[in-house]
């Protein structure tokens, strides 16, 4: 009986997973807004992280940069229009993703009241994060700001479509031990003052046709907790790209080869290191993964990722 059971509970997750895997994109092209490197003149390299999601015919923004007006004014040196982006993803309450949230939807709603008049978030970015002397969680006093301008938070408390094709994790079962955040904050959750382990911390992923690329912020939960979960959820499909921001910089060796290895099982045939992956960290699983130089590139402002090409690198970083 438990057989039959489990075997129809199999069934189930496969039929789910055929479902899911048969809405693919077939146009996609991610530009990086903000990193810490820029071969884009007029630009501003920072310690932050944004990218444009353009994918058959929908836009969406995940994170804001670091500045108020750092992705407003790399976006001009682009020549890319925000304007019509309705949609954006904060994967973490962190203000080098969240800061240019209030400046965007205040610019960018002069020409279009719907730009960025929707935010999704995790549960648990809008909790305490309390030092000794203030609150280190900006985002509690960006909630109401955003709302006056008409914005609306939207919670992902699990996977979500986005539109067809895109999915939002919502935060990330833990299933290894990654630990790429801080142990110095706090946070105060409904079951008190704990580590702050960024626990609303979710990415994008987009099954393509040629395979799933997945964006991340940070990635505090673990680029390879992150991999397990999207496996989880689309079956035995090749990753075509990771791009973003994996927080690997303090990793030692040992660590970033078990991380190499594991990328390796799932297929990651491209690797766009932004933000707080770390430049020797790229190399690293460069090497480790044997990833041509086309395939794992640190990133700079500019940077694209499409489905044509995999990696379009700016001048600097080819």
């Amino acid at each position: 009986m438990c057989l039959l059971l489990a075997m129809g509970s199999y069934a189930s997750r496969s039929v789910a997973q055929h479902a899911i895997a048969d809405k693919q994109i077939g146009d996609l092209k991610i530009t990086i807004l903000s990193t810490m490197l820029i071969s884009t003149p007029g630009g501003s390299g920072e310690w932050g992280f944004s990218a444009l999601v353009q994918a058959d015919g929908h836009q969406v923004l995940v994170d804001t940069g670091a500045a108020p007006d750092t992705v407003l004014k790399n976006a001009k040196a682009l020549g890319v229009d925000l304007s019509g982006v309705r949609d954006v993803i904060l994967t973490h309450n962190h203000d080098d993703h969240t800061s240019g949230l209030l400046t965007l939807r205040r610019e960018l709603s002069k020409q279009n009241p719907e730009a960025l008049s929707r935010a999704y978030v995790g549960p648990g970015i809008f909790w305490s994060r309390p030092t000794k002397s203030s609150e280190d969680n900006t985002m509690i006093a960006v909630r109401p700001a955003y709302e006056a301008t008409g914005g609306k938070f939207i919670q992902v408390p699990g996977w979500q479509e986005l539109f067809p094709g895109a999915w939002l994790t919502g935060p990330i079962t833990r299933k290894y031990p990654e630990k790429n955040w801080s142990d110095l904050g706090k946070v105060m959750t409904p079951a008190g003052l704990v580590e702050d382990t960024i626990p609303e911390d979710m990415s994008l992923v987009l099954n393509t046709s040629r395979g799933l690329v997945v964006i991340t912020g940070c990635g505090h939960a673990g680029i390879v907790n992150i991999l397990s979960q999207t496996a989880d959820k689309f079956g035995d499909q090749r990753v075509f790209g990771v791009v973003g921001g994996l927080h690997l910089f303090r990793q030692t060796d040992a660590q970033l080869d078990w991380t190499s290895d594991k990328m390796k099982s799932f297929g990651v045939e491209n690797v766009l290191g932004a933000h707080c992956t770390g430049i020797e960290a790229v190399y690293h699983l460069r090497k480790r993964m044997g990833l041509s130089r086309r395939a794992s590139l640190v990133a700079s402002v500019g940077s694209k990722f499409t489905l044509q090409d995999g990696i379009v690198p700016g001048e600097l970083e080819q």
